[in-house]
């Protein structure tokens, strides 16, 4: 019986930096037994040389198509877009399980040609929790990228291009220096503060310098009176972590900020989520996803009112990529050791489940 392996290819994401296998994790699973083929990539946070050195197999960079087709693939972000059948079964977040734009024509792919997909998004543990996920340093650098855009508004600048920080007290210090050296005196509200992208959020505005008052950690019970909240709207910082699938009242809307006139004190909104094209998506001022060398985009906010932006960056973790690569592949690390037994593995036969069922709706929503 041949060795169970993994692909670990290239991410094809500009500026994306992070990897789902760090060589930390990669050589654990090869002393397990596990073969581990890793694709060159220079973007990539960790060199091509410390995963030769666990003992991983280097490969041509972006070769995947052309792996056995037995070998699964695993990766970050989403697949380029392309026509093309997929023959693999691929692990990584697929982006597609919510009906986001593009997602029955990605799906009809794996139809076409054969293949599985098993989606970082909903592997999950018995209570129904992902079993890895980016939230802490999504939250974390979400709430810095804002932090910084409230910088830049004060000197009616637009916030330029992010680039990854070596370290969080390297990004800490870089904030509180370009809020005069303390964000003392912001005010920031934070909806889904219980949860890791919430708490990691939370955690950034403390450390640069907002006192503990002027932080609003809301969760469920908070919201649950439903919105649009007037709250949002009287602080420096809204930054949105919630998980959501289903239709809730929206939280902010056009109408109320342009209604909110002169008396508003809300400069910045950071979505980290930012489902920008999920049907449910409960920031409704917005329509696309903005990058790290056009980090804002502006709101409407109407005539003679001050600006407003959002930051809609749906990779923000990358912006501490070593850590949060060594983060999410360690907690990852279990259920890849599991993937030997997937036929039975409950992590596996339930997102196995959950894929079948929603390849089931594309096949129809494609009329094939």
């Amino acid at each position: 019986m041949s060795a169970p392996s993994f692909w670990l290819r290239c991410e094809t994401k500009q500026f994306e930096r992070r990897a789902a296998l760090t060589p930390t994790t990669a050589k654990k699973l090869i002393d397990a037994g596990f073969e581990i083929v890793v694709e060159r990539d220079d973007q990539r946070i960790f060199d091509d040389a410390e995963y030769e050195a666990v003992g991983c197999k280097l490969v041509e960079n972006n070769s995947w198509p052309n792996a056995p087709a037995n070998m699964p693939i695993l990766g970050l972000k989403e697949l380029p877009e392309s026509d093309e059948p997929i023959k693999h079964t691929h692990i990584h977040f697929g982006h597609c399980y919510k009906q986001q734009a593009g997602w029955s024509t990605f799906l009809s792919r794996f139809h076409r040609g054969g293949g599985t997909l098993y989606d970082l998004e909903f592997l999950t543990d018995a209570y129904g929790r992902r079993v890895a996920a980016f939230g802490y340093h999504a939250g974390f650098a979400g709430a810095a990228a804002g932090a910084l855009a409230v910088a830049a508004n004060k000197k009616d600048e637009p916030l330029g291009l992010l680039e990854p920080y070596l370290n969080e007290n390297a990004m800490v210090e870089d904030v509180k220096q370009k809020l005069g050296g303390s964000g003392k005196g912001l005010k920031a509200l934070v909806i889904g503060a219980l949860g890791r992208c919430g708490r990691g959020a939370v955690d950034l505005l403390r450390k640069v310098g907002l006192e503990e008052d002027d932080i609003l950690k809301w969760d469920m019970a908070e919201t649950a009176k439903g919105g649009p909240f007037q709250e949002i709207l009287d602080v420096d910082i809204f930054v949105n972590c919630i998980y959501l699938s289903t239709p809730i009242p929206h939280f902010l809307t056009h109408e109320t900020i342009r209604n909110a006139g002169q008396s508003r004190r809300l400069s910045v909104v950071v979505d980290v989520s930012c489902d920008t094209t999920n049907p449910h998506n409960p920031i409704p001022i917005y329509s696309i996803n903005t990058t790290f060398s056009q980090p804002t985009v502006p709101v409407d906010v109407g005539a003679g009112n001050s600006p407003m932006s959002v930051i809609s960056i749906d990779h923000l973790p990358t912006l501490l990529p070593r850590e949060a690569s060594e983060q999410f592949s360690s907690d990852l690390l279990p259920s890849l050791l599991e993937f030997r037994q997937r036929e039975t593995a409950r992590v596996w036969t339930d997102a196995e489940k959950l894929y079948k069922q929603k390849l089931a709706e594309a096949v129809q929503a494609e009329g094939l």
